[in-house]
């Protein structure tokens, strides 16, 4: 069952799309900052993650994600510089910061098995909506071929995370 913090977390997602559709469809430089946004708010779950858990699984878990989420930020960093392309900030990241802070801070107030359950919880949440954006605004969004590759790519990597945490999930419950 997810938590109510994975719940929190999944709906504070949900509107990842909707103030860019709002608006109309996301520039490829506010794509750049969600996406870069998305990535550093799960490598921060992650650090959190490593310096709570005692879970070999979720620590395992958590490594993944520092790991992969830093190498596609500075994938998209090396990308952005190339095509001279400064990210913009926009409603989306920003809602995006503040509802993962919400979420860190609920984390921290936890411990042992009711922590790592939670951040698993909220990484099957997380992943499954940030892909969802990525599959339905994202990627048919952005005009740059180059971008849009990178995104491609972050979405196939982002479905194993979902994969992984699942797995993960069954051996905290």
């Amino acid at each position: 069952m997810i938590s109510k913090i994975a719940l929190f977390s999944a709906t504070a997602l949900l509107g990842m799309a909707a103030p860019a559709i709002a608006a109309g469809a996301p520039t490829d430089p506010q794509i750049a900052h969600i996406a870069y946004t998305a990535g550093n708010l799960d490598i921060a779950a992650g650090k959190q993650a490593l310096a709570k858990s005692h879970n070999k699984a979720v620590r395992s878990f958590a490594q993944e994600m520092v790991r992969d989420h830093q190498a596609v930020n500075g994938k998209a960093l090396a990308l952005v510089k190339k095509l001279h392309v400064t990210p913009e900030a926009n409603p989306t990241s920003t809602s995006l910061t503040t509802g993962a802070n919400a979420t860190r801070a609920r984390l921290a107030k936890l411990s042992g098995a009711a922590f790592d359950r939670a951040y698993i919880d909220n990484e099957i949440a997380y992943h499954k909506t940030v892909n969802g954006a990525l599959e339905s605004t994202l990627i048919p969004s952005a005009k740059n071929g180059e971008l849009k590759s990178l995104l491609e790519i972050g979405l196939t990597l982002f479905r194993e995370h979902q994969h992984h945490a699942e797995q993960v999930a069954k051996e905290v419950k």
